[in-house]
């Protein structure tokens, strides 16, 4: 930066040398040598505003280039956002398909659950009313027996 600086200083100095005039020449008398020096001075005058003319296009060329640079990174911004937006709302869906799965999973292990209670109960009525039946029948079959009454 400092090297841009010192040139743009040096251009304007020079520029200002080749703006002063050479000395004061009688217009009657006309020198080829000052005529050669004043288009000198004007083709250097010519080639610093050239010069900054250049200067101009690049700082131009530069701004746009940085506003091509801040549209291309807003855009990824902008991607990248609804890319993100996208898979908070797919894992949010699948969450919710995950929570409803095992709500249904929890209430068929509660139906199972109910059934394999009932059938343990109707199980153990059975077996209580047969081995009722059973004392029953042995009771019968022993005072039948000490009766003396058999069969």
């Amino acid at each position: 930066m400092d090297q841009k600086r010192q040139a743009e200083e040096t251009v304007e100095q020079a520029e200002e040398q080749a703006l002063k005039p050479a000395g004061e020449v009688p217009e009657q008398v006309r020198d080829p040598l000052a005529e050669l020096l004043s288009q000198a001075q004007n083709a250097y005058t010519a080639y610093i505003q050239a010069q900054r003319e250049v200067a101009k296009g690049y700082k131009q060329r530069e701004e746009q280039t940085e506003k091509v640079y801040k549209e291309a990174e807003q855009k990824a911004n902008n991607a990248c956002n609804a890319a993100t937006e996208k898979a908070l709302k797919a894992r949010e869906k699948a969450e919710q398909q995950a929570e409803e799965l095992y709500n249904k999973a929890r209430e068929k292990a509660n139906e199972v659950y109910q059934v394999s209670v009932r059938q343990a109960l109707t199980a153990r009525n059975e077996a209580i009313e047969q081995a009722w039946k059973a004392s029953k029948e042995n009771t019968e079959q022993a005072w039948a027996i000490f009766q003396g009454k058999q069969g």
